[in-house]
């Protein structure tokens, strides 16, 4: 399908804006067909939902048609969009309040891990060498600042590089971390890990002329791994993106998720709350009208959180060009947040799919965490 007023140029440069709208267009003629329908066979919609104009200042015109396309296929509005905007300060301050340790005696799980596997992961750098430190996902930097702090101690950081979805949360990280570490070169940019591999160009010399060949670990801490609809495609990312020298540090929790007590904790309730009372403004939906409902989802075999609707409702998104309608009906849900923990063979199969080769890896001390260290698989012929 080609558009009108659009070059096949614009359309081979941006392929993925292109296939949703396209997908978009044709769900959109199938949604007019079905409003021809006699009236007793349509669904009657008693409820409107218009986004915010800080929803589309928030979003790029890609995004927008990504969350389009999501509820469309998936009934999902993906977690990473909820960092963004206003997110970032809901995700900070979650963080700050529930996540850092404390002086009388809360600790922090992954900072904890760094620090336990701190020999294996410094005795993996070249005597005399250092470092690229890529956090993809940064957020507000602090679970690295004392793994950062002890290996700038030992003269093995060369640069940080700080990566999220969310430009707002990378002025967080560049604030926190230009304060305790003034003179480490610092440079970020804006990433979705899910859609895209890290640009090579972050790797270059100052000079700007070559890849920078110092080896480079990534860290993807967070236990995000377990928040992406597609961990498959993340993982073959990360290795699309590392060299035969690279390391991939990664945590997330442990333990069956189909076992779930049901009992909500930590981030399944604080920051669910948050994101829940987050889209609800953003998208326009009344409290009124729908419910937060937190569930084992056997089909992903994840905890996820739903927004479950009261009512028939459309949601109406009509700026930036964009005209569609999504109507979802009484008692049909959205999901909001998703947690896939893993079990240890089942990581194994995820990591071999994704021509990644597990090196090493620990838990807390309660088992109910994990930090893996992996690198390409030996048998994987990798492009950089």
């Amino acid at each position: 399908m080609v558009w009108e007023n659009t070059s096949l140029a614009s359309i081979a440069a941006n392929p993925f804006k292109y296939q949703i709208k396209a997908k978009i267009r044709i769900m959109a003629q199938n949604s007019h067909i079905n409003s021809q329908l006699p009236s007793d066979i349509s669904t009657a919609i008693s409820r409107t939902a218009k986004p915010s104009s800080e929803f589309y200042s928030i979003f790029s015109e890609e995004e927008v048609l990504g969350i389009i396309h999501a509820l469309e296929v998936r009934r999902e509005i993906p977690l990473k969009y909820s960092y963004k905007g206003r997110g970032a300060k809901i995700w900070d301050d979650f963080y700050r309040k529930y996540v850092i340790p404390r002086w009388y005696g809360r600790s922090n799980v992954e900072i904890e891990l760094l620090k336990d596997n701190f020999q294996y992961l410094n005795g993996n750098i070249k005597l005399g060498k250092t470092v690229n430190i890529v956090d993809v996902g940064a957020g507000n930097s602090y679970p690295v600042k004392n793994f950062v702090q002890r290996l700038n101690k030992l003269g093995k950081i060369n640069k940080y590089i700080a990566l999220d979805i969310s430009e707002q949360l990378l002025i967080v990280s560049r604030n926190n971390f230009k304060k305790w570490f003034p003179s480490v070169e610092f440079s970020s940019s804006t990433i979705d890990i899910e859609n895209t591999c890290v640009p090579k160009i972050l790797f270059q010399n100052q000079a700007g002329i070559e890849n920078d060949d110092t080896a480079k670990i990534f860290l993807h801490l967070g236990v995000t791994i377990g928040n992406h609809q597609n961990r498959d495609e993340v993982f073959k990312n990360f290795r699309e993106s590392m060299g035969k020298n690279d390391l991939l540090v990664f945590t997330n929790e442990t333990g069956s998720n189909s076992a779930w007590d049901g009992k909500v904790r930590g981030g399944c309730k604080y920051h669910v709350e948050e994101i829940y009372g987050w889209v609800k403004s953003k998208i326009g939906i009344k409290s009124e009208d729908c419910e937060l409902v937190r569930k084992y989802d056997l089909k992903t075999d994840s905890i996820v959180a739903n927004i479950k609707f009261c009512h028939n409702y459309t949601i109406n998104f009509s700026r930036m060009g964009i005209d569609k309608k999504i109507e979802i009906s009484e008692g049909e849900e959205i999901t909001i947040w998703r947690h896939h923990k893993y079990e240890i063979p089942k990581l194994l199969q995820e990591l071999e799919r994704s021509g990644l080769q597990l090196l090493h890896y620990s838990t807390d001390k309660y088992k109910s965490h994990i930090m893996v260290i992996c690198q390409v698989a030996s048998n994987y012929s990798n492009p950089i």
